[in-house]
């Protein structure tokens, strides 16, 4: 399974703002005046766009160093998350109960850099069952549905098992998240948590919908019923 993180499993929007305000003053020398908005994007992508809207003519070293200096502010920042942040709804019980499934691996497809990622989880309890080696991140520069086919190649390599859409589950909460997931070649369960609504994420083609994760058994169910084991006999033959 690859989690989403933002509005899926946590929100800590405030940090998270904060961060890139220090990141963009440290590689610009200039104030932070409108952060764009992430829209189940890449970090890579919202550097790009915060640049722009910002008055900042992009050149190629921005994006590292932003993204370096994104990682140290946010780092610098970790101890604010479970203060000004919460865990989603269901989420911790979620992430145990998914684990018990046979032969489930759990990881993150997310627009968010790999060591805030860590942060964002560890900072709720959430990182337990997650391999963050097999996942895909903000800091790599592909298109979402591109960064779930090298998640699923990941998970190949260390696990020994082909992945694909019969037997990849994404959760997530926005249209973004639904469209990688068709294109990647993943099952996918969306969840309302975020900013697209129930309608939105049906209409762009989501599996099966759910209000939260709040019902566990509801989401291990949904899990079961979309993935197709290649091995039951072998752990990993599930990326869910």
């Amino acid at each position: 399974m690859l989690w989403n993180i933002d509005l899926t499993l946590v929100d800590v929007a405030i940090v998270t703002r904060d961060a890139y305000a220090e990141a963009f003053r440290l590689v610009t020398g200039r104030p932070l005046v409108k952060l764009a908005p992430a829209l189940g994007r890449p970090d890579s992508e919202i550097v790009f766009e915060t640049l722009a809207v910002n008055g900042v003519v992009a050149e190629d070293a921005h994006l590292p160093k932003f993204l370096s200096a994104l990682a140290v502010a946010f780092a610098d920042r970790r101890k604010r998350l479970a203060k000004e942040g919460r865990a989603m709804p269901g989420a911790r019980d979620a992430l145990k109960a998914v684990a018990r499934l046979d032969g489930v691996v759990q990881s993150v497809l997310t627009g968010t850099i790999k060591g805030n990622a860590v942060h964002k989880l560890k900072a709720f309890d959430l990182d337990k069952h997650i391999d963050f080696e097999i996942g895909g991140y903000g800091e790599e520069v592909y298109p979402k549905a591109t960064l779930l086919q090298v998640a699923q190649g990941r998970a190949r390599e260390r696990l020994g098992t082909p992945f694909t859409a019969a037997n990849t589950v994404v959760i997530g909460d926005s249209t973004r998240d639904v469209q990688a997931a068709r294109i990647g070649g993943a099952a996918m369960i969306a969840v309302a948590s975020g900013r697209s609504t129930v309608a939105e994420l049906r209409e762009a083609g989501a599996d099966i919908v759910l209000p939260d994760l709040s019902n566990a058994s509801e989401v291990v169910a949904a899990v079961a019923g979309l993935t197709a084991p290649v091995d039951r006999g072998t752990v990993g033959g599930w990326l869910a």
